[in-house]
């Protein structure tokens, strides 16, 4: 007999939109996707086009956008397992599909709750902040009068899912996914499993500048803090794996801005040219701080970093990312029923692992900034700060003070 699923509710939530950064689908899409991710810090398109030079090595497209549908494909074949029918859109802070259409198409539908789920499992500017400036700039666009959207004058609310980023679905995906790559590492180097299991692990994540960092611990465990947690839970789960401890580090890529500027170090080719100086023959890279292999790590792992591992002599395996792993669909799916649950009013278990509780579901007051104490005045939904003016219904957030490119290639 066939298998009756009992549907699970998502009430008050109507639809689900996967919230991400976007990229270029083709090369004559590069520099305009360059200029929206930069629009505000006057840089100059001929430094744009060095950083869309990287494209040329993918056919012009970014890999994001083909993992992002991945992703929602994914999304909706695990609601459909739970028994839950439940629109999912997907739309972009700079490009195609643009946050606003899709949030038009979803309020189309029918939709009036929608519960955003961001492709950033970390909180810092750039990963929290940045995101909910652009939703506050494209609900007043769509009609709001609040950067909140509550007004009902956008015809929808959007909600946005806590951090993830110690939800054991995310920490076990990645665990999983390094322990691929120490099988893989024995094949390439003949080696037996547990000779190729001596390497030593590199995690590595998007650097951001020291000011960024320090803001984003104002509220919260700092951006660095988060990743160190992160790396200790996802070496104890392989070393359980593989029968002993791992030794790791946290290593840092996709630096921008003037040099002047400190960042988060050391820079992960840095890092690789060091330990093979000491000796090191094999390695394993694991690029925790990515939910997807887009260009960050397309690029700045697959293309530099084994190319620097390569010059160096150095044995070295990249391990996956997130991505569509089981554990981390199913964990998105467990985080939605969690919200969904909260807003009807239920007690909830708050899923986490690790040093640090659950994020809110509703930013701290101050929660991201760019800069510690400083209030650059922008808007943001889906916080607890004090209401300001209106965000910029031009779809973007305003400008800022900021001169980095931070995530400019996706």
């Amino acid at each position: 007999m066939p298998t009756t699923v009992t549907p699970i509710s998502v009430a008050p939530y109507d639809a689900i939109l996967l919230f991400s950064f976007g990229g270029p689908n083709g090369p004559d899409d590069v520099l305009p996707f360059l200029r929206n991710v930069t629009r505000g810090k006057n840089i100059p398109d001929e430094r744009l086009a060095v950083v869309g030079e990287h494209y040329a090595h993918f056919g012009g497209r970014s890999p994001i956008n083909a993992q992002n549908l991945e992703l929602i494909e994914a999304l909706r074949g695990e609601l459909a397992r739970r028994g839950v029918t439940i629109p999912v859109g997907w739309g972009n802070r700079h490009w195609e599909p643009y946050t606003a259409d899709a949030l038009a198409e979803l309020r189309a539908q029918g939709a009036g709750r929608v519960l955003a789920i961001v492709t950033s499992a970390y909180g810092s500017y750039s990963g929290c902040r940045q995101y909910r400036e652009h939703l506050a700039a494209t609900l007043v666009g769509l009609g709001a009068t609040t950067p909140t959207g509550d007004d009902g004058g956008a015809g929808l609310v959007v909600d946005k899912l806590r951090h993830y980023v110690n939800h054991p679905g995310f920490v076990r995906a990645n665990a999983d996914a390094v322990v691929e790559a120490y099988a893989t590492l024995a094949e390439r180097t003949g080696r037996s499993p547990a000779d190729a299991a001596a390497a030593p692990l590199v995690f590595v994540t998007h650097s951001i500048p020291l000011t960024m960092n320090e803001a984003s611990g104002a509220q919260r465990p700092s951006y660095l803090d988060q990743h160190l947690d992160v790396g200790a839970l996802v070496a104890a789960q392989v070393g359980e794996h593989l029968g002993h401890p791992v030794e790791w580090t946290l290593a840092f890529c996709s630096r921008s801005g003037p040099p002047s500027q400190p960042w988060l170090e050391p820079d992960v080719n840095d890092l690789l040219t060091e330990r093979a100086a000491a000796g090191m023959q094999s390695v394993v890279l694991a690029p925790i701080g990515f939910v997807s292999d887009h260009m960050e790590v397309a690029f700045d792992l697959d293309t530099e970093a084994l190319a620097t591992a390569r010059e160096l002599g150095v044995e070295a395996v990249r391990a996956g990312t997130a991505g569509t792993r089981l554990p981390f669909v199913e964990g998105l799916v467990d985080l939605v029923l969690e919200r969904a649950a909260a807003e009807r009013g239920e007690d909830v278990v708050r899923a986490t692992v690790g040093t640090f509780d659950a994020w809110p579901d509703v930013c701290l007051p101050g929660c991201c900034r760019l800069r510690a104490g400083v209030d650059s005045g922008v808007p943001a939904a889906c916080g607890s700060d004090a209401p300001t003016t209106p965000a910029d219904p031009s779809g973007l957030a305003a400008p800022h003070d900021d001169t980095s490119t931070t995530g400019a290639r996706r």
